[in-house]
This record gives structure tokens, C-alpha cells and sequence, in this order.
């Protein structure tokens, strides 16, 4: 399994060409495995995208991340204890945005890499990475 950030998940999506060739196969990898996943709180900021116009579809905000994830068959993984307390525990030079710990969280308490083009949460040695 490998974690998608919430600008990574909208790219395969909707514009995969954003994605570098290290991400790409990163991802077909994945797919021919364990998988790709998202924390559960990239549901919400890609809802965010699609509600504030950032990302234009046609259809509700419902249906808009519904046929995403239906399209990239990712596993939503779901948040649990053990990942909001690591989401709490990032340094002060990690990214203070909470979606952002808590994705990072999310990878570290499952033990996979984070896809992702955030070079803040990509400087961090606490979260494996692929960019």
C-alpha cells in the first residue's frame, strides 16, 4: 500500500501529467500490490477543493469526490488513535496544517510512503516519501 496526498489523488484523477515519473510509478507499483490509500481527511479537503471552486466538476460536491475515488480505486484509511496522537507529535518545523499531520500520520502509523509534491512534509525524515 501506498499513502496519496490530497493534491496527488486530484492529479491521477483529473490532470496526470502533474505527476512526476518517480509518482507515476510510485503509483502503478502500488496498484499491482498492496495498493494505493488516502487518509480519510484527504475525503475533506478534496471536497474543500471541489465546494470552493479550486477544482470545477459537474455534479454535487458528493458526487464530484464519490466518482474520484471510485475511479482511482483508492482504500480510504480510516483515522484511529494511534494516528491523531502522531499527528500531534510532528516537530514545530513540520507543517502546522492539520490535514497535513494527519496524513503524514497516517503514513507512519501504517509504515508506507506518502506520494507526495510537499516539499515541507518532504524535508521531514519522519515520513517516507516519493516525489
Amino acid at each position: 500500500m501506498t499513502l496519496l496526498d490530497t493534491h496527488v489523488l486530484a492529479w491521477l484523477a483529473l490532470t496526470p501529467r502533474k505527476l512526476s515519473r518517480n509518482a507515476s510509478s510510485a503509483i502503478r507499483r502500488a496498484v499491482g500490490s498492496g495498493g494505493i490509500g488516502v487518509a480519510s481527511i484527504t475525503l475533506w479537503e478534496l471536497a474543500q477543493l471541489f465546494a470552493t471552486g479550486r477544482i470545477r466538476s459537474a455534479g454535487t460536491v458528493e458526487a464530484a469526490v464519490t466518482r474520484i475515488v471510485d475511479e482511482t480505486n483508492v482504500v480510504v484509511r480510516e483515522l484511529n488513535p494511534t494516528i491523531v496522537a502522531i499527528g500531534t507529535q510532528f516537530p514545530a518545523d513540520f507543517p502546522r496544517d492539520p490535514a497535513d499531520r494527519l496524513i503524514a500520520g497516517t503514513a507512519r502509523a501504517e509504515g508506507i510512503a506518502l506520494v507526495t509534491a510537499d516539499e515541507r512534509i518532504r524535508r521531514s525524515p519522519l515520513v517516507r516519501t516519493v516525489w
